[in-house]
């Protein structure tokens, strides 16, 4: 069972309405699957590498809409020391394709109720 959508919203580079209009999008369709439970966001690192607009996007729409899911576990966070990502995996009994090896402040991941 495959429980991780992916989307990419920095490549290529899109107006922070557009960015939203797909986070929408996404949420929506994971919240209505019976399978996906979690949406990865490929935001980028921004052009200085400390994060960007788009992250900013990314993060101030899931903090607007932070009733639609159950945690956001930022890129810089996310790993096997993470006790919202341990929870995570444990009650999905895992989730093929996040990436848990190393933090990655390029990504938000985003566990839907």
């Amino acid at each position: 069972m495959n429980v991780l959508l992916t989307i990419d919203v920095a490549h290529p580079p899109r107006h922070p309405d557009t960015v939203e209009e797909e986070l929408l999008r996404a949420l929506t369709r994971v919240r209505s699957s019976p399978e996906l439970r979690v949406l990865k966001i490929i935001h980028g690192y921004g052009s200085r590498g400390r994060g960007g607009s788009t992250r900013d996007t990314v993060r101030n729409f899931l903090f607007r809409h932070r009733n639609r899911f159950r945690r956001m576990i930022e890129g810089e966070r996310l790993g096997l020391q993470d006790p919202d990502t341990m929870t995570m995996l444990r009650d999905l009994g895992g989730a093929p394709g996040v990436d848990l090896w190393a933090e990655n402040p390029g990504v938000t991941i985003v566990w839907v109720k």
